[in-house]
């Protein structure tokens, strides 16, 4: 077979799997600040099983989209940027250093966008003074919650609640609920894979490094077309 001839069949292969893919799972909007969601993502009510990713599923409160983390509890997706994969999220509460303390992500297909420092939250029954701000959120009239940078010392009126991998600190500049809910996200692992960075999912390459077949859902057995080009090469057919 002539090589052009085989990569034209090839090219609208795809193309009809592609739009066959398109039709079937049309992208959806709800809310206010509509945005696209699909693939991996899927509106549970609106879209079918198959047009999203194992841990995707986003769903529908308020004239709001929510997406439901085991650990924590349901957060509003503010926004989704396919490109960069990069989830925006806001906690409804308007708490986000409960999320940070709260929400496991270890079983997830996310991560933190930004970049994590680990801090240690104390829960003290006298105030600090003013060189350290408290979490107000997270405060009382009889405790006080503060979160510093590990490791130090534990002071005698306070104790340890939690160390963990953050993005920031508490400050009042940065108390927006949305500031620092920052995702990005994995796309589950093949059965048969033999390495793993998280228990059932693995770390993709950055965007540019990615294969083709990475970023073409339910491509079956074409995927492996994608990741060998080369085997095309041939002068002859």
């Amino acid at each position: 077979m002539d090589t052009s001839v085989f990569f034209i069949l090839l090219f609208s292969l795809v193309l009809s799997s592609t739009a066959a893919f398109e039709s079937s799972c049309p992208p959806a909007k709800f809310g206010h600040g509509a945005f696209d969601i699909r693939f991996p993502f899927r509106l549970k009510t609106h879209q079918p099983q198959n047009c999203g990713d194992r841990g995707f599923d986003l769903f529908c409160r308020n004239n709001s989209t929510m997406i439901h983390f085991p650990s924590y509890g349901d957060l509003v997706v503010k926004s989704i940027s396919y490109d960069t994969r990069k989830l925006n999220l806001l906690d409804p509460k308007n708490c986000v250093h409960e999320v940070f303390l709260n929400l496991n992500l270890s079983l997830t297909p996310f991560d933190y966008y930004h970049v994590l420092k680990n801090y240690t939250y104390f829960n003290c029954s006298a105030s600090l003074g003013p060189s350290v701000t408290q979490v107000p959120c997270l405060s009382g009239p009889q405790h006080h919650v503060y979160t510093v940078e590990s490791p130090v010392p534990v002071p005698d009126s306070c104790r340890t609640i939690k160390t963990v991998a953050i993005p920031f600190a508490y400050s009042s500049y940065l108390s927006d609920s949305s500031f620092g809910l920052g995702l990005t996200w994995d796309l589950p692992e093949r059965q048969d894979s033999g390495s793993q960075s998280k228990t059932g999912w693995f770390h993709l390459a950055p965007k540019e490094d990615r294969s083709a077949a990475d970023t073409w859902p339910n491509c079956g057995d074409l995927c492996w077309l994608f990741h060998f080009p080369s085997l095309f090469f041939w002068h002859s057919w």
